[in-house]
């Protein structure tokens, strides 16, 4: 599905001052003044610049504070009540499993615009931003709903088998390679969004999956299966979550990112796929950049497409992966070297907070544009004006994108979520770094992570094509 546009202030020349106070911001700061971002003008009166100053020097203080001061606050997981599960994960599981069929379904035969075509609609807005934006705040909520526990606990069990051929020997790198490819799927392939296209790659991806899971066993999904990975480690920051205890749950509270600190260090498999979850949400944005269209040759006025640019794109997707790999485990270990302490398996989970934030960022306006044509295709489904989820008739409209009191909101909104994402990221690294870390072994971390504040941040305010 295309995205609509963020389109907020352009930053100007300005940014170039600002983003070069890092590395990474060095190499992807752009030489050429920015126009001002393509509508709505009312966000010209935004001080995005400001805006951004203010919070890479709030990122900075915070580090320097938490470090010097060692004051932070408690994180201990409370438990809110305990019940009984209502509903079996293996019958949630294999009913979610029933409408993936649907969806893949509507997708072969159904409308092939893909804003009416719910296989489009329900996997881009449904799964792809609403499960895991829910999971960053009630938990993990694609685990009842994965469509392949259930249909591979009936298969094993129908099969009598109970061994497996150790696919777990290879720890997160199935789930590497899946959400590589699928990050390449949506960012750079022609037809991301052609119903039919999104079908045959997710049943062919769901098959895929599930013989791997029947023969090694249905724990190797937690570990393979990127969609699976990926709203798992992300739903680590919500504040409220359920631990599952055979047939019991336990409804828990806490600070957001506490379930991070009872987690076990990243394997280097889990590390690849973590920097894959930034890397992948900042090209998304970086390449619609007029800095980018330039880079690549490309009038960012006059875009040609997706076919004229697919090798430069992959190209740039795959140099943003290994830099942003490469930065991170540089910054630990600096850390490590200078002040000890510091491990890349334990404060890489700090990043988690940083992966969460940046996709409610990323894709808020997109679940405010194509959510309402999800809403509009499921209350309406076959387009015969009934009323199934009993709303009343009602038009998609983009106005709200050009209302002085609406867009000044939403970009507060995406500013916060970024910005409070580093600050939770920031009190991850201090606690996971452990006790026999100097101060000043946090010192490349934080340079880093200003400096991905700053970058997200005008990723957000600069100037894009459409």
């Amino acid at each position: 599905m295309r995205r609509t546009p963020k389109s907020f202030e352009g930053f100007c020349q300005e940014v170039s001052k600002t983003l070069g106070a890092s590395g990474l911001a060095v190499l992807l700061t752009p030489g050429l003044a920015f126009a001002c971002a393509l509508p709505p003008s009312v966000i010209l009166t935004l001080p995005t610049g400001q805006y951004i100053a203010a919070a890479g020097l709030t990122v900075a203080l915070t580090a320097i504070l938490g470090a010097a001061a060692r004051w932070l606050p408690g994180m201990e997981p409370r438990l809110v009540h305990e019940r009984r599960v209502l509903v079996p994960v293996t019958v949630s599981s294999y009913l979610a499993f029933l409408v993936f069929l649907a969806l893949v379904f509507i997708g072969f035969f159904g409308e092939r615009d893909p804003m009416h075509n719910l296989m489009t609609l329900v996997f881009w807005t449904g799964v792809w931003i609403v499960v895991p934006l829910g999971s960053m705040l009630f938990g993990n909520l694609w685990r009842p709903i994965n469509p392949w526990t259930g249909p591979v606990r009936i298969a094993r069990t129908l099969l009598g088998r109970t061994g497996h051929i150790g696919l777990s020997r290879l720890g997160h790198w199935p789930a590497v390679a899946g959400y590589a490819g699928f990050v390449w799927f949506q960012m750079v392939s022609l037809y991301p969004d052609d119903p039919a296209v999104l079908a045959r790659a997710a049943l062919g991806y769901w098959l895929v999956v599930f013989v791997l899971a029947v023969l090694e066993g249905e724990d190797w999904i937690t570990k393979g299966e990127f969609l699976t990975v990926l709203f798992g480690l992300i739903a680590k920051v919500a504040p409220l979550w359920h631990e599952p205890l055979g047939d019991r749950t336990r409804l828990m509270r806490g600070w957001p990112g506490t379930q991070i600190l009872t987690m076990p260090p990243l394997a280097p498999s889990a590390v690849v796929f973590v920097s894959l979850a930034l890397a992948a949400l900042t090209f998304d944005g970086l390449a619609e950049t007029f800095w980018w269209q330039a880079l690549i040759g490309e009038n960012p006025l006059e875009p040609t497409g997706r076919s004229a640019v697919v090798w430069q794109n992959s190209a740039g997707l795959a140099a943003v992966w290994v830099l942003t790999l490469a930065l991170i485990v540089t910054a630990i270990a600096l850390g490590r070297r200078i002040g000890g302490g510091f491990a890349a398996g334990p404060v890489m989970l700090s990043f988690l907070a940083i992966a969460a934030g940046y996709h409610a960022a990323h894709y808020l306006v997109m679940l405010l544009t194509a959510g309402q044509y999800t809403l509009a295709a499921l209350n309406d489904p076959f387009l015969t004006g009934e009323s199934w989820l009993g709303l009343p008739p009602f038009y998609v409209s983009f106005g709200f994108l050009t209302d002085p009191g609406v867009m000044p909101l939403i970009y507060a909104a995406q500013f916060l979520a970024i910005l409070g994402a580093h600050l939770l990221a920031v009190v991850l690294a201090l606690k996971l770094a452990g006790q026999g870390a100097r101060p000043v072994a946090h010192l490349p971390l934080s340079v880093l992570m200003v400096a991905y504040t700053v970058l997200g941040l005008w990723l957000l305010s600069t100037a894009r094509t459409g």
